[in-house]
């Protein structure tokens, strides 16, 4: 699992991108992994961005889950013509809020809803807009979606889900921010355990039974 920022507005995009370097390993909330931009066929006018952060999360990581960072400044930056020079950039902020700073759990009660009080650590945040250096508010409050974490706390959390995709200012698109669940098919613990693969471990240097 990992936590998602997913953008669907008018605009014309393309890139990829997949960085896990050993400085950013250290700063997990601010670790981008991936980056994906993508036209909807039902919506040929729109392009959807989706930029990937804190990788490889467990569900059951309690009592403390996984958040966007309240001192992190996350950009989605956008160039249109081909000189490696952003065009738009969507910058988006995060606050924390404790609902009851008397506890120290993440869920008192079943979350039905992003505004459901059951929710003690909720988090909002504002998308802004820069073009050639203007800058344009374009959503503020908005919601994230809490954490997945499990039938008693989050009961129905697709509908969670739907809940956090919000319009934004303008009719300038769509937005999402929260946790989602992304296959990731490569052996990571085969690999960096000196370049190994499973399906062959009997030839490497260093050999292992199936």
């Amino acid at each position: 699992m990992g936590s998602l920022l997913a953008l669907s507005t008018l605009v014309s995009a393309d890139a990829s991108s997949h960085r896990e370097a050993p400085m950013i390993s250290k700063d997990p909330v601010a670790d981008n992994t991936d980056l994906y931009a993508f036209v909807d066929p039902a919506i040929p006018r729109a392009v959807t961005l989706i930029s990937n952060f804190q990788p490889f999360q467990e569900p059951g990581g309690g009592p403390n889950y996984y958040e966007f960072g309240d001192d992190v400044l996350y950009e989605i930056h956008i160039d249109n013509d081909g000189d490696a020079v952003e065009d738009v950039t969507y910058e988006f902020q995060f606050t924390t809020n404790t609902v009851d700073p008397n506890t120290f759990l993440y869920a008192t009660g079943p979350i039905d809803s992003i505004t459901d009080p059951d929710w003690n650590r909720p988090q909002t945040y504002s998308v802004t807009r820069v073009v050639d250096g203007t800058r344009t508010t374009i959503g503020t409050n908005l919601r994230t979606v809490p954490s997945n974490v499990g039938p008693r706390s989050t009961p129905n959390y697709e509908s969670l889900a739907k809940q956090g995709v919000q319009r934004l200012d303008g009719r300038l698109g769509r937005v999402f921010a929260g946790q989602r669940d992304e296959g990731f098919y490569a052996d990571i613990a085969a690999i960096f355990d000196l370049a190994g693969l499973r399906p062959i471990n009997e030839l490497h240097a260093i050999p292992l039974p199936n």
